[in-house]
């Protein structure tokens, strides 16, 4: 699954499946598709946001980089970008640092028996997070960066990460 968190709304969620429907493996060609397909339409109209992703090599491949850079510029913060994400910082994404944990709250609540039934309630949830709580989740995440900037890099001592 992907998302995209700004300060005024969430993007997605895109599920990374096959024809069938079945989850799949994300390699550089299905990272392409999705920045193609559901990417750029969701923000031609924003152009002034900002796009940050960690590593992954589907996310820095050539091709990938290429197809990121034709959609924001310069606006990208990633490895192999002229804004560098550090290989080994601390996860400070607003999905790593925010979403997932809030989500896994949340989606399981009423005990989803199928996967149409997850998919529903991560839709669901996604909808009723207000841009409120999405402002101050961009603030704790430049609060974080900053501290990680601090640390050169390292880990932050005073931040409790919880899965």
């Amino acid at each position: 699954m992907h998302c995209l968190v700004s300060t005024e709304r969430i993007f997605g969620p895109y599920f990374f499946e096959n024809e069938d429907g079945v989850a799949v493996s994300i390699n550089s060609a299905q990272y392409r598709t999705m920045l193609e397909n559901f990417l750029r339409p969701a923000v031609e109209n924003h152009p002034t946001l900002w796009f940050q992703q960690d590593g992954a090599t589907a996310h820095t491949a050539r091709d990938s980089m290429a197809l990121l850079k034709d959609i924001f510029g310069e606006r990208i913060i990633s490895r192999k970008s002229d804004f560098n994400w550090l290989p080994r910082s601390p996860d400070l994404t607003a999905p790593d640092c925010f979403l997932w944990g809030y989500l896994k709250e949340r989606v399981y609540v009423n005990k989803p028996r199928t996967i149409p039934q997850l998919k529903n309630n991560i839709r669901n949830e996604i909808e009723v997070i207000t841009p409120e709580i999405l402002r101050k989740v961009m603030e704790n995440v430049l609060e974080r960066a900053r501290m990680c900037e601090a640390e050169n890099g390292h880990h932050l001592r005073d931040i409790i990460f919880h899965n």
